[in-house]
């Protein structure tokens, strides 16, 4: 969007910007596949992955996703994964986002016909590793449920929201029947990489497409996995303190 709302701008380009990353990672010589292509390579379940991989992953379900951004997409043959939060496109239904312009439920069948592969981003945007079990398990079951039946075949990926996780969230992914779960981590993927602790990174409005460039060489950011820095422990631990008084809190 030109003109994001301010909750969400930090983490919106333009539409021309978009254009010009797209072509950065055309440009790169690298090839994109889906989150299930990595999960299968990272698992040992799937065939070999292309030389030099990349990942494109959308997150929420804004307004622009089954539209512009996934025609753009598939103008440049770049198969990407979108993360979907069913409260949030579910008329009638609430979530923990702000106000924003949002796609629909029913609009996830059109995310495929455009050659992008549907996962679930829970179903009100919580911070899942604050959350009493209970609540865990409901976040993470009802979208999977809810997709599933939209689109008439299984949903096994998951994204954090925000990449909020612990080792808690990160079993009770498992248990809900995910295959893998999307992190955040500020940093490069590799083959080593968590299969329920996937790194990405997300592109802020700061970005250019000479960022890209550089992440596209395998520079510009550490390379997952490794341990949880104690800044990382420390947040959580706040958060937590903060959700047992206040109750849930928006990821974002």
């Amino acid at each position: 969007m030109d003109d994001p709302p301010d909750w969400i701008a930090e983490f919106t380009v333009s539409p021309k910007e978009f254009r010009a990353q797209l072509d950065a990672i055309g440009a790169s010589g690298r090839t994109a596949v889906t989150v299930s292509d990595l999960v299968g390579h990272l698992t040992g379940r799937g065939g070999p992955l292309p030389p030099r991989p990349v990942v494109l992953t959308f997150d929420d379900g804004f307004a622009d996703l089954p539209g512009p951004t996934a025609e753009a997409l598939a103008s440049r043959s770049l198969p990407a994964t979108a993360y979907l939060t069913t409260g949030a496109i579910t008329p009638g239904r609430r979530s923990l986002l702000p106000p924003a312009p949002m796609m629909t439920l029913s609009q996830a069948t059109l995310l495929e016909q455009h050659g992008l592969e549907v996962g679930a981003h829970t179903d009100t945007h919580p911070q899942l590793d604050t959350l009493p079990a209970r609540q865990l398990r409901r976040e993470l079951r009802e979208p999977k449920t809810v997709l599933e039946q939209t689109l008439g075949h299984e949903v096994a990926h998951l994204a954090y929201p925000h990449g909020y996780n612990s080792r808690t969230v990160r079993r009770a992914a498992a248990d809900a029947g995910y295959a893998s779960a999307a992190a955040v981590r500020h940093a490069l993927s590799s083959a080593g990489d968590e299969a329920y602790r996937i790194a990405r990174l997300i592109v802020r409005r700061t970005h250019t497409a000479a960022d890209v460039e550089q992440w596209m060489e395998g520079g510009g950011a550490p390379v997952a996995p490794f341990p949880d820095s104690l800044k990382t422990v420390g947040w959580r631990m706040y958060r937590r303190a903060r959700a047992a008084l206040k109750g849930p809190v928006f990821a974002g």
